[in-house]
């Protein structure tokens, strides 16, 4: 089926195959089929002749895009809007579907050229540091007369950090890069700003320039260089030469990866400067898993992690993750869970325990581009108590907060993000209302006179074997609350135009959405919705009920939804139905 890679919210884009009603490889006798139903000259009436040819149009329309290779791939890779990109006409026919996708990519990127210069990138991370440590370390008896008044624990922000960026194109290999950051820590602080100029030389690797400076470490200048070595492994490079008060102080560092298979990095890296170290790690990223081993042997620092992460296959993308870390300056280990909380924002929170650090309680939100980290210190010593409720208090706040203020926003939002779709559609849907009732008039009529008396009464009273075949009873389009029970204004009558789709007693409707067929309509975006039937075949009464995107044949072989037979026995079918268009 037909997909776009862009959504600029168009409703009902049309499509072709539904319109048609058939698969990719039984296009020829289906549009034949329907040109001689829907042809203008066919019919005397002015009326019925102008509905008739907005149905041929359309029909004539499909068939040339469908029938063209060119185009026909254009339209299954992006659907109508593919086709209504500029440029087309330049491009080589007789091409793959890899090579139009390339060439799609190839027209958008121009287009999008024009907007570089309106293009930022911003990215910023905010860090507050807590200190609660009056909450779980006691107070000494010396000190008992000194504690705050009330015996409530103090509690401070002992330091913060903010750091903000922004990308500007300056051509279409470079860009600019400005950042800054602010810190503080415990009334001491200070700030740096930095420029980046960055320019991919080729598909293989990019090089950048940067200028920093500061009324800490003073001015900097750095150069960094990205290249893929080969398919599977590539280095990066960067080398820098920082101007302090204590002299000049060079620094360079050197990183090689490479793909073990395709689940699993090994990253090498050297680093020489103020901090030398040589860390290697193993990174394995599955579907459900993401583990993590490394070893740094540096000084000051040297240490082996592990951390696993567990990912789980649901909406919200909720996460569980841990890792152990030991080194010289102790072992620490970390829990937590991250969750997507709405479309852009993600919560995580981690519980820290380590020896001698303490026990720290790290909440960090991820809003689009935006980071909040918020590392919260409880304690100095390892205190079961402090570990416990840094875990569960998280948990049954997090819990609260999502019943009552999560999950009540996020229905709302969707609420107004559906009545807003139904606001922009409300003209194109009523356009398509029209035409489908256009379409029901019409078909009502070729359903009497070629359908109606050739089918029925040639058999009933011709050949004397009565009403065997197919005949559609009662149709309704739209959404059902139940099989037996639909939702007020948004269900509609569809039994005539299914009549006319009826073909040698059979009725075979495609996989593809039931709102393009002619005479139909969406009576509610944005919603699930099901096609049920009631029809007769062989003197017997079924009903079905299939969903909107699902392929339908009737009758079957073995039918699974048979009328209960005293209804079939005293039923009797009203001919209005088969020639009257009823909204439910």
């Amino acid at each position: 089926m037909a997909t776009s890679l862009e959504d600029d919210g168009e409703p009902n884009n049309q499509d072709y195959y539904s319109l048609l009603n058939v698969r990719k490889e039984e296009l020829k006798a289906s549009y034949r089929r329907l040109c001689m139903l829907y042809h203008p000259d066919k019919h005397r009436d002015a009326e019925l002749k102008r509905q008739a040819e907005q149905l041929f149009n359309q029909v004539q329309t499909a068939f040339t895009v469908l029938s063209d290779d060119h185009a026909r791939a254009i339209y299954d890779i992006f659907g109508k809007k593919g086709l209504e990109v500029e440029g087309w006409e330049v491009v080589e026919r007789k091409r793959t579907p890899a090579e139009i996708r390339e060439e799609y990519e190839r027209l958008q990127r121009e287009r999008d050229e024009r907007r570089l210069q309106q293009r930022t990138n911003p990215k910023g991370t905010i860090s507050v540091g807590v200190d609660a440590t009056d909450l779980f370390d006691r107070y000494d008896e010396d000190d008992f007369d000194e504690a705050p008044s009330g015996g409530f624990p103090h509690i401070e922000i002992n330091k913060m950090h903010i750091s903000q960026s922004i990308e500007a194109p300056l051509t279409n290999s470079d860009t600019a890069v400005l950042s800054g950051s602010l810190s503080t820590h415990h009334g001491n602080g200070g700030g740096n700003i930095a420029m980046t100029i960055r320019r991919v030389t080729s598909a293989r690797g990019w090089g950048e320039v940067e200028f920093g400076a500061g009324d800490v470490l003073g001015p900097v200048v750095g150069l960094k260089m990205f290249r893929n070595v080969t398919q599977r492994c590539w280095m990066t490079g960067q080398c820098g030469v920082q101007f302090s008060p204590r002299g000049v102080r060079p620094s360079c560092s050197l990183m090689a990866a490479r793909h073990l298979d395709c689940n699993t990095m090994g990253y090498l890296q050297w680093r020489w400067g103020p901090n030398s170290a040589m860390t290697t790690s193993i990174v394995r990223d599955t579907k459900s898993t993401h583990l993590t081993l490394a070893l740094q042997l540096g000084v000051p620092h040297s240490y082996l992690m592990l951390s696993c992460q567990y990912k789980f296959q649901d909406e919200d993308q909720t996460r569980v993750k841990g890792s152990l870390k030991t080194g010289w300056f102790g072992t620490v280990v970390e829990y937590g869970v991250e969750r997507k909380v709405s479309r852009h924002s993600v919560l995580s929170a981690s519980v820290s325990v380590g020896i001698p650090q303490g026990v720290t309680l790290k909440i960090k939100l991820s809003r689009a581009s935006q980071t909040y980290l918020f590392p919260v210190h409880l304690t100095d010593q390892l205190l079961p108590s402090a570990v416990f409720y840094a875990t569960v208090c998280p948990l049954l706040v997090y819990l609260a907060v999502h019943r009552l203020v999560i999950v009540p926003c996020t229905q709302a939002q969707k609420e107004q993000e559906l009545e807003l779709q139904r606001i922009n559609s409300a003209t194109d849907i009523a356009k398509k209302k029209q035409e489908a009732e256009s379409a029901v008039m019409f078909l009502y009529f070729v359903l009497v006179f070629y359908i109606y008396l050739f089918h029925i009464l040639f058999r009933c009273f011709i050949c004397g074997s009565g009403v065997s075949g197919l005949i559609i009873l009662n149709a309704w389009y739209g959404k059902f609350v139940s099989e037996l029970k639909q939702e007020k204004n948004k269900v509609i009558d569809v039994t005539v135009p299914l009549q006319c789709l009826v073909k040698d007693s059979k009725l075979i409707l495609t996989e593809a959405s039931k709102a393009g067929l002619p005479g139909f309509y969406d009576p509610a975006v944005g919603e699930e919705k099901s096609l049920k039937l009631l029809y007769q075949f062989r003197g017997v009464m079924h009903q079905v009920l299939s969903a909107d995107t699902e392929a339908l044949r009737i009758p079957k072989q073995c039918e699974q939804h048979h009328l209960p037979h005293h209804l079939i026995k005293h039923y009797h079918p009203p001919k209005h139905h088969l020639i009257k268009h009823h909204p439910p």
